[in-house]
């Protein structure tokens, strides 16, 4: 088993450093005992004969084949690697001995490094990780099992398996610890704790690998031929190893930058905060945000600012420390987690760093883009006691250093005039969400055809012990900005998947709209959430549409397109709602899972406007409906609205025309009232918005 480091730093260490001494020594270590195992040989007519015998040459290339295709194991911390060489040259070990199996190796090893450009100092260090696995697990197997002595030796009882087995085993802890040390190192991470960081995965991956060898060691004594059949079971391995990665990587990374989303950051946060209260030592937090970045998206487009996003994410990653991490958290907002950092000092270093990084100009498409960042500071226990706090005190820092032009700033209260505000209504929000002071209201959709109820949309009122009833205006922005978002999301569907079961066992089959702010379309993790309650509380899909904002489609269209893709394969119905707010144009329809979209009330009010108001509104709706979307109109405040509404063709309408948001209890009475007046008892159910 080998780690991420020894393929992924080509630049050696700083010569004296502790890791640059353990890799050096290391190395010399398995030189020395290459060199011996080469000695021994040089006396007998054993080097001769497998320099002459085509089992050398066709494991060999077998060993190379299987250093190319590596089986990749990974982690939240780290990454490792597996290469599917190992039932070969293990297989060497048993059959033949410790000699033949470090010079094959090393062979395969230096080849495949060279080719790849891979540093010599890696190749040496890989090259002695094997060779002293090999060594011991020789002298064990030689040990336990005195007749492996003998030349193409083949394990034919239980008592041989078992010594195999142990040699193995040897070899897996033998290399673990010499991987997982250089990557402690390098990671400034305890070494327990990169052992413990995907250890089942990678003992389960190795166990498969090294219980081949012995049924290679007993093909070669049979035939050598017959040896290259094992190709196809590995790489049958490979490949779904491959898939697995790849939906790892997806899950934790974000999909245009290849950083580490929220989800990876709050696992690694917690972690190193875990250590930090076990080492009583510092957690930095920087919260990134570039400057004037929304000025490129306007003027040049998306793609051009995906392209500037991406290259700043390379910078920032090449500018931090080994064991940093950068994240993504969406838009043009960057955080580094620093699991250990010295003092506030240390972590003004690394943000000078970083921002000296994206100083430098970014030349696309023949122009070149000069970019700031502006950086806040947040360090464990110092401010805060837990992430969640530490992130809204780093965002309250950047807020600071961008308002005030000081491109650093680490959190201060003195300097957060706000912060005494703020930190009470989010701990009253908190409080919210605990002791159910959340509650929803049911905004009815009237189809203007045949003026009958088609649809409900869930609205989140805050009941405040002290203010009242809240609006979601009033503290939205909170949720957003304090990084409660997923409880908050989690109770929002609490309360209104339970509903919406009980509505359609009754017979009230309406599907119910429930809003998502930007955060929570940003979460990977929302596909799984819905997904689970909906299961949870037998909801079907068409039950539920899902309204999301223009403002995020014009801000976040690449960040979200993952979620509403997965969203939308669920077989949940979209809206896209707020249109003709924000600068989303029709044209960027086409591609996008939308089924419905809601005009927003300050452009339904214009339809009454003589002036040129009426024609806007006739060549929306005429131009969605050609692009066969349904149209719903909101903000409807009178019966002149509602009427020219209709007599354009405007699908359904919903406001306080039609009705007030109502409670729970309320719906059932209103829904029926309304729909004996028009004449249709039995209401639609997924054919309508």
């Amino acid at each position: 088993m080998t780690n991420s480091t020894e393929a992924r730093d080509l630049v050696p260490p700083r010569v004296g450093t502790p890791l640059w001494l353990y890799l050096t020594g290391t190395t010399i270590a398995g030189a020395v005992m290459l060199a011996l195992a080469v000695y021994y040989w040089l006396g007998s007519t054993g080097l001769v004969y497998l320099a002459t015998n085509p089992l050398t040459w066709v494991l060999l290339g077998l060993v190379i084949i299987g250093e190319l295709r590596p089986i990749s194991t990974t982690h939240q911390l780290v990454s490792s690697t597996a290469p599917t060489s190992l039932p070969f040259s293990f297989a060497l070990v048993i059959a033949v001995g410790l000699p033949a199996a470090a010079l094959v190796q090393t062979i395969a090893t230096a080849a495949v490094g060279a080719a790849r450009g891979v540093g010599p100092h890696r190749i040496g260090f890989t090259v002695a990780q094997y060779t002293l696995g090999f060594g011991v697990a020789d002298a064990v197997l030689r040990l336990l099992e005195p007749s492996a002595a003998s030349f193409m030796w083949v394990p034919e009882t239980w008592a041989d398996l078992l010594a195999v087995a142990a040699a193995a085993a040897t070899y897996f802890v033998v290399t673990l610890l010499i991987g997982d040390c250089g990557e402690a190192m390098h990671l400034r991470q305890p070494l327990t704790h990169v052992l413990r960081a995907g250890l089942g995965q990678r003992v389960f991956t190795a166990s498969v690998l090294l219980s081949l060898a012995p049924l290679v060691a007993v093909t070669m004594a049979w035939s050598v031929w017959l040896v290259p059949l094992f190709l196809f079971p590995l790489a049958a391995l490979h490949s779904s190893a491959i898939l697995s990665v790849k939906r790892e990587h997806q899950a934790n990374h974000d999909e245009l930058t290849g950083l580490a989303n929220r989800k990876l950051l709050n696992a690694r946060a917690e972690a190193a905060l875990q250590e930090a209260r076990r080492l009583d030592h510092l957690v930095g937090l920087l919260l990134l945000d570039l400057d004037r970045f929304k000025e490129v998206n306007d003027t040049l487009g998306h793609p051009t600012g995906d392209r500037l996003l991406r290259a700043v994410a390379h910078r920032l990653t090449q500018s931090v420390r080994p064991g940093d991490l950068v994240a993504r958290l969406g838009g043009d907002e960057f955080a580094v987690l620093l699991p250990h950092v010295r003092d506030s000092l240390s972590a003004r270093e690394v943000a000078a760093r970083l921002r000296v990084a994206l100083a430098e100009p970014i030349r696309l498409e023949g122009m070149d883009f000069d970019l700031e960042a502006s950086v806040g500071i947040a360090l464990y226990p110092e401010h805060a006691a837990d992430f969640e706090l530490l992130l809204q005190r780093a965002d309250v820092a950047m807020y600071v250093a961008k308002t005030r032009r000081t491109g650093v700033e680490s959190y201060s209260a003195q300097k957060d005039h706000n912060s005494a505000a703020r930190l009470s209504l989010f701990s009253e929000l908190r409080r919210a969400l605990v002791e159910d002071e959340l509650e929803m209201l049911y905004q009815p959709t009237l189809g203007l055809a045949e003026n009958r109820p088609v649809g409900l949309e869930a609205l989140v009122r805050w009941r405040h012990p002290r203010r009242g009833l809240l609006r979601p205006e009033e503290f939205i922005t909170l949720v957003e900005q304090s990084y409660v978002v997923r409880s908050f999301t989690q109770e929002i569907l609490n309360q209104t998947l339970p509903q919406v079961a009980r509505w359609w066992r009754e017979g009230l089959r309406v599907p119910v709209a429930i809003n998502f702010c930007a955060r929570e379309l940003l979460d990977p993790t929302l596909p799984d959430v819905i997904a689970a309650g909906l299961r949870r509380h037998s909801v079907p899909p068409e039950a539920i549409r899902l309204e999301i904002s223009e403002r995020i489609l014009v801000t976040e269209h690449a960040a979200v397109l993952p979620n509403l893709l997965a969203l939308s394969h669920m077989g949940l119905h979209l809206t896209l709602d707020d249109f003709g707010t924000g600068h989303f144009t029709l044209s960027q329809l086409p591609g996008l899972p939308i089924n419905e979209v809601k005009i927003d009330g300050s452009l339904v009010g214009r339809i009454a406007d003589a002036t040129g108001g009426h024609a806007i509104v006739v060549s929306v709706v005429d131009l969605l409906g050609t692009l066969g979307m349904r149209v719903v109109a909101e903000g409807v405040e009178d019966v002149r609205v509602a009427d020219a509404l209709r007599d354009i063709g405007c699908y359904a309408a919903q406001g306080d025309f039609f009705s007030h948001p109502l409670a729970a209890s309320e719906v059932r009475h209103w829904m029926d009232h309304h729909a004996s007046n028009s004449g249709h008892r039995e209401l639609p159910g997924s054919s309508i918005a």
